[in-house]
């Protein structure tokens, strides 16, 4: 029952959407930036953290304790995973894109030559990815519309299914059943990066199906009902105050744990980086606030997936390993046929981490981890 005069509950029964129409987004910033030491210093006593704590780690009263929060994190990272990081590869299918994201090179505006890839083309990209060791394969194409999208997503899942243990999308959001009818032919994991959840996503996001926030709010769940294995999430670094947005994000991560538990998620960290015709950030996270994100991450959930893309540095990447990272891609191409062909298409952005796979697998075991190109075997009858 609903006292008068009493806030409603932030918990709910319903999909996120609602809990997200009950946030006030420069509140909860304002809230974050009122953090004070004494409350950092008592989330970091704690064995146990809730959302509150994590506002706490976010604040800027964390900062100066980056050095403990780090000590903490890598060990709760060895506790619950060992010393071993997932490596994962992108294969970008297709660079046709129907939406206007100001931050994005495939934004349609972009006049640039579009490229959707072929099963023969696939097929050279494959040949070349598996000289990698990779097991674990990402399929990203832009906003290919659902009806012509989902029709090429099953052809694409069966051209590289017999080649890979784990497959995973990141394309536009899709209906349940789409997503059950790609499970079915062998997908294990979607991603789906919100992007932000500040009151200015209409102006990042100005033409195509992403303009609509609330369905790409409502997606996770959609997936969760689906009953995929994995979900990604995670928001675009850079667009809105990386503080509240994360925040946000950890909210909507606790409602999915609530109602799809036996699903598995990650957490990923793309920050803002150069493309063709896209925007400064504007709210620049430098690398210390970073690895502070990271850290808090971390120390606030113990068996979370923390993923790292090569939009990062390899200086900063190789720093951040032990304290929280679990997932990290490697020897990335961000436009179609780039393995194969060189890089002749427009690329999604520009990537920072150009080593090789075996020269990510050499800097972590440097580090005293352990590189893992497959970490399970899918089961399929028949």
């Amino acid at each position: 029952m609903q006292i008068a005069g009493q806030p409603k509950p932030l918990w709910t029964n319903a999909d996120f959407l609602e809990q997200f129409q009950r946030v006030d987004f420069a509140e909860l910033a304002k809230s974050i930036q009122t953090k004070t030491r004494d409350e950092v210093e008592a989330a970091l006593g704690k064995t146990s953290r809730d959302l509150e704590d994590f506002k706490a780690l976010l604040s800027p009263a964390a900062a100066p304790f980056l050095e403990e929060m780090a000590k903490l994190a890598r060990s709760a990272t060895q506790r619950r995973f060992g010393n071993c990081v997932s490596l994962y590869i992108p294969l970008y299918l297709s660079n046709e894109c129907l939406n206007a994201c100001v931050y994005c090179g495939f934004r349609k505006e972009n006049k640039f030559p579009r490229k959707t890839l072929t099963q023969a083309e696939v097929e050279a990209e494959i040949a070349v990815i598996k000289q990698g060791g990779f097991e674990h394969l990402l399929l990203v194409t832009g906003d290919l519309s659902r009806k012509r999208g989902l029709a090429y997503l099953r052809q694409a899942l069966d051209w590289v299914r017999p080649h890979f243990a784990q497959l995973s999308l990141e394309v536009q959001p899709m209906e349940t059943e789409d997503y059950a009818a790609l499970m079915a032919q062998g997908l294990n994991g979607v991603m789906l990066y919100q992007e932000t959840y500040g009151p200015r996503y209409r102006d990042f996001h100005l033409a195509g199906s992403k303009k609509d926030m609330a369905y790409r709010l409502q997606g996770p769940d959609r997936l969760g009902r689906a009953g995929i294995h994995r979900i990604g999430l995670g928001v675009l670094l850079g667009l809105e105050d990386w503080r509240a947005d994360s925040w946000m994000l950890a909210l909507h991560l606790a409602h999915l744990k609530r109602h799809y538990w036996q699903t598995k998620y990650s957490i990923s960290f793309p920050r803002l980086r150069p493309a063709q015709g896209a925007l400064e950030p504007p709210h620049p996270v430098g690398d210390r606030e970073l690895a502070q994100l990271i850290c808090a991450y971390r120390l606030w959930d113990e068996n979370l997936d923390l993923s790292l893309s090569t939009r990062e540095s390899p200086a900063f990447r190789d720093g951040v390993a032990r304290l929280g990272i679990t997932n990290m891609s490697a020897g990335s191409k961000t436009e179609p046929g780039g393995y194969a062909q060189g890089g002749q298409e427009l690329e999604q952005f520009a990537v920072h981490d150009n080593r090789s796979p075996q020269a990510v697998a050499q800097a972590l075991a440097g580090l005293g981890l352990e590189a893992v190109f497959k970490d399970w075997e899918p089961y399929y009858n028949g």
